[in-house]
This record gives structure tokens, sequence and C-alpha cells, in this order.
């Protein structure tokens, strides 16, 4: 039996793609699922929030072990963007990281990300997108300038969401 390379490239591919679709599409069965259970007196964006919240404080705790000091904050700041950009990487997004204006500053560019067209396939406004994203984005933040006692903030520059072509975010040291 030979093997063929291409085809089980092929075949990966898929399999990723998919995995990477369930991802978002298990995100937004979650959240019909509670805001039916909540009932019409819960407001579906604080749900969300608060979902949003809780993934961005996990996903900070997960990048803690990868993040190192010793070769200075610069190559720090290099870490947690790469980490940040990964994260949204494995969901299917195009990120990329590039030097801010300073030492303490990086632009996180997403040229592609698949979030806005979940939210839009289960009927969420993309202002809840952006603002969860948004969210996420800050409350991973919280342990990692805890631990590192340091301050850096992030701020959307331009979003998909707003239809600016791409999520533009600036990590930078307050």
């Amino acid at each position: 039996m030979s093997f063929d390379a291409e085809k089980e490239v092929a075949k990966l591919w898929r399999a990723l793609h998919s995995a990477q679709a369930e991802i978002g599409k298990a995100h937004y069965r979650w959240r019909k699922a509670a805001v039916e259970a909540a009932g019409p007196d819960q407001d579906p964006l604080e749900l969300s929030l608060k979902a949003a919240e809780i993934t961005g404080q996990e996903i900070g705790k997960s990048i803690l072990p990868r993040l190192n000091w010793l070769k200075g904050e610069q190559a720090w700041l290099q870490s947690l963007g790469r980490a940040i950009a990964a994260n949204w990487s494995q969901h299917g997004a195009l990120v990329k990281v590039d030097q801010g204006d300073n030492g303490s500053e990086l632009l996180i560019t997403w040229t592609r990300c698949p979030w806005p067209t979940f939210a839009k396939d289960y009927g969420v406004k993309m202002d809840e997108d952006l603002q969860c994203c948004d969210r996420i984005l800050q409350s991973l933040l919280v342990d990692v300038n805890l631990f590192f006692n340091v301050d850096y903030k992030i701020e959307t520059l331009k979003a998909i969401p707003k239809g600016q072509g791409a999520c533009v975010r600036r990590l930078y040291r307050d």
C-alpha cells in the first residue's frame, strides 16, 4: 500500500477546519442554552461577557508557564503577543504580531477571524462579538500583569465586526 502524503495532509487540513468550526459552534450553542435557561430577565450580553471573562482568565493562566522575563521585557512581550496570536490561530484566525512604536508596545493584527461568522450564524450582534473578544483579551492580562508585576493593557484600534477588514489591537505598557 502506497502512502499519498498530499492526500493525508488534505485529510488532516479538513479535520482541523472541522474542529475549529466546532469550537465556535459549541460556544454559541452554550450561549443559546444559557440565555434560554436564564429566562427573559437576563441580559444575553451580560452572560456572554461573563463567559468571555472566564475564558480570558483561563487563557491567561495557560500562557503564564511560557512567559519568561530573563531575556528582558521586549522578549517577554513578544512571547506574550505570540501566545495570544497562537490561541486565536488554533480557532482558525490568521494573526500576526508586529513591534509597535517602542519596546513596550506590540500591534496584533487579525486579518481573518471566524468568530464574527459564528456570531452571525447564531444571530448574535457584531457589537457583542467585539465586546466579548475585548473582554477575553483584557481578562487574560489580569493574572499576567499580577504575576510579572507589570501593567499592560490592550486596546482595539480596528475591528472586523465593525467592517474595518481587520482587527488591530495595541498591546502596551501603561
